[in-house]
């Protein structure tokens, strides 16, 4: 039987909703095998609830590990309660999310089962002839996608980028398989040692998650201009996101940064203020449901996928866009 299966992430006691875009994916290739797709949720105290939503968003079987010694991510002890799965079960195909725990998690059992893996796709299909996995993604920095398939190895492992996709809306009437694994203590023997978790405290909302976005680029002119972009994102109610040229300028720091090389979003509202539109960066925001753009030169290519364009100085329009909010704000609060 050639199952497809995703992880589904499940930290601090939450199940990232991640899990159903990866779902939404997998549902597509498990239909064009004709097989069943199955979901892998590791974790500690790991709720019923939550089972239950990643079978009423596509999933017909559900795997679940629940351990105490699973509540902290640890890519060594994960990997070989993973691993003891797919020994076991063989799947085809095993999907997770281009997040910091697929994008680590993933090659460490790729070498560990010497298959194939692709990192940050955008697109999975089924080529017809073969039943072969084909991921595709972007290369040679985003100037064209290459389609790729490990035809003699499985399974066939992919990292799929967040919020390429939509999650597919809830089925209460869908029924699935639950299968509860226990493992002996060899699986959580490891040569690593968890000490805390830090959470990244520099800006209140997980850029990921926000369903607005400020992001300033080169345009800014330098690190201090960055107020704006901040005072416009916390009138908002928003996060602030960076293009990479910022980041590597040391203007804002890397989990700000948007595009290939940072993060992936999708928010309600993307305010794009000094950023140009390389390709690059366009790839992490461009399935955005509103884009508004600030740039000086009409000819930036940001405009083009833009819902908006404001073609001004941005240091005379924002200090405007600000003002004008606040007065809004003001008059609602009266």
């Amino acid at each position: 039987m050639k199952e497809v299966w995703t992880l589904a992430e499940f930290r601090h006691g939450k199940l990232n909703p991640i899990s159903f875009e990866l779902l939404n994916r997998g549902k597509n290739l498990a239909q064009k095998l004709n097989t069943s797709l199955a979901s892998v949720v590791i974790g500690y105290n790991i709720k019923k609830e939550d089972i239950d939503e990643l079978i009423k968003r596509g999933a017909d079987k559900v795997y679940v590990v629940d351990d105490i010694r699973l509540e902290n991510f640890m890519v060594e002890t994960y990997a070989k309660v993973i691993l003891k799965l797919l020994d076991e079960y063989n799947p085809d195909i095993f999907i997770a999310a281009a997040t910091t725990i697929g994008r680590t998690l993933m090659p460490y059992i790729a070498v560990k089962k010497q298959t194939g893996l692709t990192a940050d796709c955008t697109v999975l299909d089924i080529e017809e002839e073969t039943e072969n996995l084909l991921q595709t993604r972007p290369a040679i920095g985003g100037n064209i996608l290459a389609t790729i398939k490990t035809p003699n190895t499985k399974p066939q492992m992919a990292t799929v980028r967040p919020h390429s996709t939509k999650p597919s809306p809830p089925d209460k009437t869908k029924k699935g398989e639950v299968i509860y694994k226990q493992f002996d203590n060899e699986a959580f023997n490891a040569k690593t040692k968890y000490i805390k978790f830090v959470k990244d405290e520099s800006q209140q909302i997980n850029i990921q998650d926000a369903k607005i976005i400020v992001a300033g680029g080169r345009g800014l002119g330098k690190a201090e201009n960055f107020k704006l972009i901040e005072e416009l994102a916390d009138l908002l109610g928003g996060a602030v996101g960076a293009s990479r040229d910022v980041v590597d300028r040391g203007w804002k720091t890397y989990p700000h940064q948007i595009g290939l090389s940072g993060k992936t979003v999708s928010p309600a509202l993307y305010i794009a203020v000094g950023i140009s539109g390389a390709i690059q960066h366009i790839a992490g925001m461009q399935t955005s449901e509103n884009i508004i753009a600030i740039n000086k030169d009409p000819e930036a290519q940001i405009f083009k996928i833009s819902n908006l364009g404001i073609v001004g100085d941005l240091h005379e329009i924002l200090p405007l866009l600000i003002e004008r909010i606040k007065e809004y704000k003001k008059k609602g609060a009266n």
